[in-house]
């Protein structure tokens, strides 16, 4: 398994916002997380990308634990995510946003960059290679020097994406990746999705409130409702589940 989370429990102050959560997701799997909302969903990718501490529970990631980790280090160890509300850096360039998600990847030290050395330059030269790649590849290579407050929403989406993938990562968590654009632009990111884990063979796991999005692209759907998984198995084995119908239309439904 790349990531199993084990009896995963989170309260801010009186409130519960993981009761116990255990789940795993194997490589090249796609799992979707769905729930109403104030269900649990952002909270958990909040801990495993180690921004929220854990009251209780494991969480191990290719094979090592990373409760207590710092979110940089679970970021070099392959994890990288996107946010809700999107989080870019809007007065930097298109670029220069993207190029920061890659510098958890570099090896030279302090000394070797204030002296620029040649071998610190040649990482430069590679890791803008990379950044150009993620541009073409995501259509923003024309704004690249634009900055990203000037850009639509859903292209800063795919800046957050592009950056999320300078890390090179193996487990990408996406975060409401369909808030905020229409029904082309969702078909779009149905097939960038696809892409990420057929041709590049990332491992997705994705909270989403779009639900055909989800239910066509999982391999596997998990439902949390108050911080509880009540529901885990295929789209339409949890369509029909009876927690997850009374979840969203009520225990009369």
């Amino acid at each position: 398994m790349l990531l199993t989370v084990a009896n995963l429990s989170v309260a801010f102050g009186g409130i519960r916002a993981l009761d116990g959560v255990s789940f795993s997701v194997s490589e090249k799997e796609i799992v979707g997380i769905i729930g109403p909302n104030g269900a649990g969903k952002t909270t958990l990718f909040n801990c495993l990308s180690l921004l929220y501490p854990v009251d209780r529970g494991e969480i191990e990631f290719g094979g090592k634990p990373i409760v207590g980790l710092r979110p940089h280090k679970v970021t070099a160890l392959g994890m990288a995510r996107t946010f809700q509300n999107v989080a870019v850096f809007r007065s930097m360039s298109v670029m220069d946003n993207v190029l920061l998600g890659g510098y958890c990847r570099g090896h030279t030290g302090f000394l070797a960059n204030a002296l620029r050395l040649p071998r610190v330059r040649s990482e430069e030269d590679q890791l803008r290679e990379h950044a150009i790649e993620m541009l073409q590849w995501l259509d923003l290579q024309a704004a690249a020097e634009e900055n990203v407050m000037n850009l639509p929403f859903p292209l800063q989406k795919r800046v957050e994406l592009a950056r999320a993938m300078m890390s090179e990562p193996r487990l990408l968590l996406l975060d409401e990746p369909a808030g905020g654009l229409n029904h082309n632009e969702i078909g779009a990111l149905d097939s960038v999705i696809r892409e990420l884990r057929d041709t590049r063979g990332l491992t997705i796991l994705l909270v989403e409130h779009h639900m055909p999005l989800v239910m066509g692209l999982a391999d596997r759907v998990i439902t949390l409702n108050f911080g509880r998984k009540i529901a885990e198995g295929t789209p339409a084995e949890v369509a029909q589940h009876p927690e997850v119908i009374r979840a969203y239309l009520g225990g009369a439904a």
